[in-house]
């Protein structure tokens, strides 16, 4: 039993370091998502205590209180794409394409004045209280002033000020990723244009009911 005894001690200090190592893996990511060195020092902390929690009920027939399995660590990193070498998983197989998402919506403006108001209200909120704003004066400046206000989120257009159209979104598989810098600051078309080798994979048209609209598409559920 000697033997056993020397084994376990063995398998509890390897527990033991684990753990620190894990800790300290913990604490270096601080709060880093997806972190390859905690996710190693995980499985060695699993690995290990699964092995002394064998060796224990062997020696034993007792268990500690970790409900662990074995992890084999090429398996968990093939599986979860943390590690590669260029053969095989998520690390050694890079898309050659990069998918573009393009949206547009357009709204009906039911009063400009009304409009206006909101924008001004916005664009009050987001300067220094001994800064002039200035007006906002016109229903394009308006619309771009919710969009700043809401960090460019489409969602920051949903007020009764702004009455939804039709709108479509499309999904395009492009050689190149999108340079800000081949385009002048008022060029709102050239981004969005289609170039040689670009392929559609589809697109979503989008039909908002109008408020009246809705009360009628709900009625007719009845």
């Amino acid at each position: 039993m000697s033997d056993q005894n020397a084994e376990l001690d063995a398998a509890l200090e390897r527990v033991v370091e684990a753990a620190r190592a894990h800790l300290a893996a913990v604490k270096a990511a601080a709060g880093r998502i997806d972190d390859d060195d905690v996710w190693q020092a995980y499985v060695d902390l699993n690995n290990a205590s699964y092995a002394y929690d064998e060796k224990l009920l062997d020696a034993y027939g007792e268990v500690t209180p970790w409900d662990v399995e074995s992890i084999d660590p090429d398996e968990a990193d093939s599986r979860f794409g943390l590690v590669g070498d260029g053969s095989d998983g998520a690390a050694g197989d890079p898309y050659p394409q990069v998918v573009s998402v393009r949206q547009r919506r357009d709204y009906r403006v039911p009063s400009v004045a009304a409009l206006l108001r909101v924008a001004e209200n916005a664009r009050r909120t987001s300067v220094p209280d001994d800064e002039d704003p200035g007006p906002v004066e016109s229903v394009g400046e308006a619309v771009l002033e919710l969009l700043q206000a809401g960090d460019g989120s489409l969602a920051s257009l949903d007020v009764p000020e702004l009455e939804p159209l039709d709108g479509l979104l499309t999904v395009t598989e492009v050689a190149e990723p999108l340079d800000l810098e081949a385009f002048d600051d008022a060029d709102g078309s050239g981004p969005f244009a289609p170039v040689e080798g670009d392929q559609l994979v589809g697109r979503l048209d989008e039909h908002p009911f109008l408020p009246d609209e809705e009360d009628d598409h709900a009625g007719h559920n009845h």
